[in-house]
């Protein structure tokens, strides 16, 4: 296949263009840079329609990282425009090419469905409702879907993903190698993971498929609570986790950050991937845990 990948310089994006590349797929990356072809600036609203003919699928990663700090005005204004202006500009410069892709795969976030406490949630679980991650994600969603007719769109809500080349696990080790490591909150809180392995297989198992339109969990069939979770990684690193942060602790150095990400408690599985046959590599935590710090 020729595919085209936006935010391939990101973790996701980076191990996505490697195992593409591997299977014998011509890939291709849309870059910021000026210097580089092809070029495109979401701020400035520049896509040359040109680049993107002739492609099977388009795979859309880019986006402003959710977990980088606490969330002011202008970070929360970063974080929204980073996703609705590319995807926009994206999805509307597809109208005006001729030879189209068959398929686009959007980059999307559990994060659409707010707090949830011990309840199980599927795709069809409604959106949260007045909040900043769940309004924008379904902003976010509703872009891809913009995309023209012809064109199958599939979204793909990622949940935590652990790898020990970045995102959130190598932040959270550094507490834990040196013994400080504990629970956030109650620890009650359903965290819902998926490792990089997993997420790379199924972003290819998906765009392989047929009929994979609509929205996606991409998570591991186990969602665990954060106690469970840092129980299990003081085990695999041979660690104490005595030390607990709480939730008012969290809430004070993360604000909103925190409740949206670290304190709220969104119990996912991933019904319709799992209906679709796909086969998990490490869908228990422990041995997830075993693979990804080896």
């Amino acid at each position: 296949m020729r595919i085209l990948i936006t935010g391939a310089n990101g973790l996701v994006g980076t191990a996505l263009k490697l195992a593409l590349i591997q299977r014998g797929d011509s890939v291709q990356s849309l870059s910021r840079d000026p210097n580089q072809k092809p070029f495109w600036d979401p701020d400035m609203g520049l896509l040359n329609k040109q680049d993107l003919e002739g492609f099977d699928a388009i795979i859309h990663l880019a986006g402003e990282n959710l977990a980088q700090g606490r969330w002011s005005s202008a970070l929360k204004k970063r974080i929204r425009e980073s996703r609705i202006k590319g995807t926009s500009l994206l999805t509307n410069k597809l109208s005006e090419v001729k030879q189209k892709p068959k398929k686009l795969l959007c980059a999307s976030a559990i994060g659409i469905y707010g707090d949830h406490k011990d309840d199980i949630v599927t795709e069809n679980t409604k959106p949260a409702k007045q909040s900043f991650l769940s309004d924008l994600v379904q902003e976010w969603e509703a872009a891809a879907f913009q995309a023209p007719s012809g064109i199958d769109v599939t979204c793909m809500r990622f949940g935590v993903i652990f790898s020990e080349k970045g995102g959130a696990l190598p932040k959270i080790l550094t507490p834990f190698k040196l013994g400080t490591g504990g629970m956030l909150g109650n620890g009650q809180q359903y965290m819902s993971w998926i490792t990089l392995d997993d997420v790379i297989s199924a972003i290819i198992f998906l765009l392989d498929q047929q009929d994979a339109t609509g929205s996606f969990n991409i998570v591991s069939p186990n969602p665990i609570t954060n106690a469970e979770f840092t129980n299990t990684l003081g085990k695999v690193l041979g660690k104490p986790t005595a030390v607990t942060v709480p939730a008012f602790a969290a809430k004070l150095l993360f604000g909103e950050m925190a409740e949206a990400l670290l304190l709220c408690s969104t119990r996912t599985i991933p019904e319709k991937l799992q209906k679709l046959g796909y086969q998990f590599k490490y869908p228990n935590i422990e041995h997830a845990m075993q693979h990804v710090l080896k």
